[in-house]
């Protein structure tokens, strides 16, 4: 009888059982307390790449970084808007996997490379960068290259090699982007630009809003990712920049941590503000600079202290060229291994679906990612990566990693 009442005792609720609204609270504030163990803090690049460098084409500067001296290279372009750092927790994938280098970039008008145009993102010129960038750095003695590009990077990886500008090309992988989706997508990108926040009040707040609205799904990707994504509004500099080794930030940006959930609407609304106002103010000392401070300060009124690197709602007239022409390019018009990475099946048009079935490349979809697939499950695309390197025989495996099979 009395395990027969401890067990009814149990199912009741907590106001019956006696327990009263005191542990109703505790429980919440337990459910609070959980929501806030997130650390939004950034991470420094140098856990992840051995170096960087500056290329100099004529009056332009290129930022690459790099690993390894053996193997294959892996040219990483990132997708629009991003930048090299996206490539992050890929690179030290990869090279627990498989003998490779790897020279990731940030493109004209993103990261920390500086063009005498940032606003000529056309194809061709992109093209011709990536092209330029290789010969500088090993001139008729480079290795075999791979081109890995994610987005409006894998598009620009298929005008590269379909180019002929790259000489030592032994393959190209393209992430995510297909033509006829991304095409359909244009007439609605424009919406999605506007429904981002313009600014953030610290490098932590914009990793937070990564994560929490899937730009990425993997919180150690937004940690490392998204500083090459900002700019300082006072001082121009990119966000990046600002970081020690350690990661941690400088005294002049401004920090906060543990902030729940149910703020991030908020801060979002109050950091939609005018980018020269914002310069202005911090400059006349109108605004607060937030310090460290708990999550109740980020109702008040304080200055936005970061935007995006590039205003990608400029660059429109670029995007029918990035992707026009690109099926019959990749299917046609390359002659080296090709490899299609995509994040949903639905995403693949006519002429790529006759394309996979006729044998002419080969395609893994994978799951439970969105479109940042590199950095959402950066293990599940350098097995894919490894495994193609392995089976055109570009390179050798580290310790026991197994040969995995496409499938869809």
């Amino acid at each position: 009888m009395e395990l027969r009442k401890n067990l009814l005792t149990n199912r009741l609720p907590p106001s019956i059982r006696g327990v009263g609204d005191n542990n109703m609270a505790t429980s919440l504030q337990k459910k609070t307390s959980r929501k806030q163990q997130h650390d939004f803090s950034p991470s420094s690049w140098t856990k992840y790449f051995d170096k960087s460098e500056d290329v100099e084409i004529q009056k332009n500067k290129f930022r690459v970084y790099r690993s390894g001296t053996e193997g294959p290279i892996l040219l990483l372009l990132h997708g629009g808007g991003y930048s090299a750092l996206t490539w992050s927790l890929l690179n030290e994938e990869l090279k627990s996997r498989v003998v490779c280098q790897t020279v990731a970039i940030d493109l004209r008008g993103h990261g920390n490379t500086i063009t005498e145009n940032d606003d000529d993102l056309s194809k061709d010129t992109l093209a011709g960068d990536i092209g330029h960038i290789v010969d500088k750095l090993y001139g008729d003695e480079a290795p075999p290259v791979v081109l890995v590009g994610h987005s409006m990077g894998g598009a620009i990886a298929v005008h590269a090699a379909s180019g002929g500008l790259i000489r030592s090309l032994a393959g190209v992988c393209v992430i995510d982007v297909v033509e006829g989706t991304a095409m359909q997508a244009l007439a609605s990108m424009q919406s999605y630009l506007r429904g981002r926040p313009k600014n953030f009040r610290s490098i932590e707040h914009a990793i937070e809003w990564a994560f929490r609205s899937g730009h990425t799904r993997n919180l150690d990707a937004a940690k490392i990712s998204m500083p090459g994504q900002l700019k300082n509004l006072l001082t121009g500099t990119i966000a990046t920049n600002e970081l020690t080794e350690e990661g941690i930030a400088t005294a002049e940006t401004c920090t906060f941590s543990n902030i729940e959930t149910s703020t991030v609407d908020t801060i979002l609304e109050e950091e939609d503000v005018d980018e020269e106002l914002a310069k202005s103010k911090l400059k006349e000392n109108h605004f607060k600079i937030p310090g460290p401070s708990s999550h109740n300060d980020v109702h008040d009124r304080q200055a936005p202290m970061y935007t995006w690197r590039i205003d990608l709602s400029k660059t429109e007239s670029h995007w029918p060229g990035w992707f026009q022409g690109l099926s019959d390019l990749f299917l046609n018009h390359i002659q080296a291994s090709k490899l299609l990475l995509l994040a949903s099946i639905n995403g693949l048009d006519t002429d790529l679906t006759v394309g996979q079935m006729q044998g002419k490349f080969q395609m893994q979809v994978l799951t439970r990612c969105g479109h940042a697939v590199q950095e959402d499950t950066p293990d599940q695309v350098a097995d894919v990566l490894a495994s193609f390197l392995l089976r055109n025989r570009l390179t050798t495996a580290h310790g026991d990693f197994n040969l995995s099979f496409p499938s869809c």
